[in-house]
């Protein structure tokens, strides 16, 4: 997948132009990530784009993202649990060192995972991983996504 919306990710999801999106969120987007290493892979991100931290948004939004990041978190539990048996858990990271917005990382974790990783950070994954086409986001991954979407549609928002 390539194309200018990566440049502009909240932009072209408030154009509906990012096809990344899977659910439209009370605070954000939720998208399934560019890789696919840990299948599942997805992010919050928050429907903003000047907004850079959490502390920046007022209270009752801030509420809300971190609502939308518990929801798309299960969401992607629930989906990974059903399609693969050795899901193990999720993690979910707001980091923003190097994107310049506000966004969670919600990484799904498996018992088949290499030893040396599995219990470290996502980050410590070789260089690989984040850049070989095998782990790339593409058709392959349609069922995933439709999955954790409609795992979004059955989870009650905090409306």
């Amino acid at each position: 997948m390539t194309g200018d919306w990566r440049m502009d990710r909240i932009g072209a999801a408030l154009r509906g132009e990012n096809p990344t999106v899977l659910r439209r969120l009370e605070s954000g987007f939720a998208v399934i990530g560019d890789v696919q290493f840990l299948p599942g892979y997805s992010v919050l991100l928050v429907d903003e784009p000047h907004v850079q931290r959490l502390s920046d948004l007022p209270r009752a939004k801030r509420l809300a993202f971190l609502s939308d990041m518990d929801r798309l978190g299960e969401a992607v539990e629930r989906a990974c649990r059903q399609m693969d048996p050795d899901f193990r858990r999720v993690n979910l990271e707001i980091l923003g060192n190097t994107d310049p917005f506000l966004h969670t990382h919600v990484w799904p974790r498996f018992a088949w995972e290499p030893a040396e990783l599995v219990g470290n950070p996502v980050w410590l994954y070789p260089r690989e991983r984040w850049t070989a086409e095998q782990y790339r986001l593409g058709p392959q991954h349609d069922g995933l996504q439709d999955a954790i979407a409609c795992e979004l549609d059955r989870l009650p928002s905090t409306d």
